[in-house]
């Protein structure tokens, strides 16, 4: 579903993203991890479409997303860490407007924003504006509208700011509901705690470069066991 081949993205000279070369098959839970300004955002945003490198390709489930950027993006669901949101809209409002950018039927729109409200614990906010929204509640109506049309790709960065543990355990529930479903979900984490319980495959990056992609296990299994904070660290030292 994520074929992300030799991806290179540079600033003034400085490489970003050096050279990543990523494969992720469909349901699959993949987290990226890496201290700030690792290139996770950028690699992310390149992803989505919302950035061109240098060089290099990200193909979503086989569409290449520089040659056929819109088409690809009918596939993808993106949180990013900071999500804009109308707050002169209400929640159904901007719903409403999500759905007829992907060009949804009203009345899928009603019947799936019903379900994504009730999961995320919005519906009795969803007729407010949302300039009256909570942190969390915003993170939650993004959750809500990311997931809208029923996306085969899913990209999230930083999921966690601003919700409280309820909602936390709300929305990993969630998401693994969707990646047994066949959603594949790419997400980074400062969260190790997380990132440790429900990522099937991790992937850490430091100053550009992909310095581990594999699964949980063989990463804990080859660096003796040692708890997922420990590896991260000395891998990012």
């Amino acid at each position: 579903m994520i074929e992300i081949r030799d991806l290179v993205k540079e600033y003034s000279g400085k490489r970003a993203v050096d050279g990543i070369n990523i494969s992720i098959g469909a349901g699959v839970l993949y987290t990226f991890l890496g201290p700030n300004g690792a290139g996770k955002t950028t690699t992310m945003k390149i992803m989505a479409g919302l950035l061109r490198p240098n060089s290099g390709s990200v193909i979503i489930d086989g569409i290449d997303m520089q040659r056929e950027p819109v088409r690809a993006k009918k596939n993808i669901g993106y949180i990013p860490d900071h999500p804009f949101l109308y707050g002169k809209l209400t929640g159904w409002e901007f719903l409403r407007f999500v759905g007829g950018l992907y060009s949804m039927p009203p009345e899928r729109v009603r019947t799936r924003g019903e379900d994504l409200l009730g999961v995320f614990d919005l519906i009795a906010e969803a007729d407010r504006l949302i300039d009256t929204y909570s942190h969390g509640m915003r993170q939650r109506l993004a959750f809500s509208a990311c997931f809208l049309h029923d996306p085969k790709v899913v990209i999230i960065d930083e999921p966690w700011v601003g919700l409280d543990p309820r909602n936390i355990r709300t929305t990993i529930d969630f998401l693994k509901r969707q990646v047994k479903g066949g959603v594949t979900v790419f997400m980074s984490t400062h969260t190790l705690d997380i990132a440790e319980e429900i990522a099937e495959r991790v992937g850490i990056i430091h100053h550009g470069r992909l310095v581990h992609d594999g699964t949980l296990q063989s990463l804990c299994e080859g660096a003796g066991s040692k708890e997922l904070e420990e590896i991260f660290l000395e891998l990012t030292a």
